[in-house]
């Protein structure tokens, strides 16, 4: 009995240990890549036929907000360029780039654009602004990354107009908020 148990045992330790190396293999793989890294928002967005997201328009906070077309808000970065993203790594995971091209559907009127990322993947932009999804919004309709500062910079909602908040929005509400979940990245 022991003989059969001891064989049983050492099985299962085998097939233990190739699960933990396939699930570190395919872990490592899925971080590298921006919509498998953050949120169920960023990989519920259909994709347009060139591989890019559908971009529309949803009443936020009384505010008209740019969202994927599963109604998750769509922000973008302060310290980012019209041709370079600054969130990358594991910031990155809390906030999955848009990918590109992105296509628009009924009431987005801002420019779209594409960059590509340093890992070479392309990121769709809305007047100039790379554009991320934020992985603490867990159901469409809400903006719980509006404003916060964190990444090394803060994070606004992607309003239709494109207009940068007033001096202070952000950073008054971000000073005194705790949301984010701690994310201290």
């Amino acid at each position: 009995m022991r003989k059969i148990w001891g064989a049983a045992g050492l099985a299962a330790l085998a097939l233990a240990v190739s699960a933990c190396g396939s699930s570190s293999s395919s872990s490592a793989a899925s971080s590298s890549t921006p919509a498998a890294a953050g949120s169920s928002s960023a990989s519920s967005a259909p994709a347009s036929s060139s591989g890019g997201t559908a971009l529309d328009v949803k009443t936020i906070g009384g505010q008209q907000v740019v969202t994927n077309s599963a109604g998750f808000t769509v922000y973008w970065f302060a310290p980012d360029t019209s041709t370079t993203s600054k969130c990358t790594g594991s910031c990155a995971t809390y906030w999955p780039p848009v990918k590109g091209p992105a296509t628009a559907m009924s009431g987005v009127t801002g420019k779209l654009g594409t960059i590509t990322r340093p890992d070479g993947t392309t990121q769709a932009t809305y007047d100039g602004h790379p554009l991320y999804t934020y992985a603490g919004d867990t159901a469409p309709g809400q903006a719980k990354g509006n404003g916060l500062n964190v990444s090394g910079g803060l994070w606004y909602e992607m309003t239709v107009s494109g207009a940068t908040p007033a001096a202070g929005a952000g950073a008054s509400a971000s000073a005194t908020s705790t949301k984010g979940g701690g994310y201290g990245y």
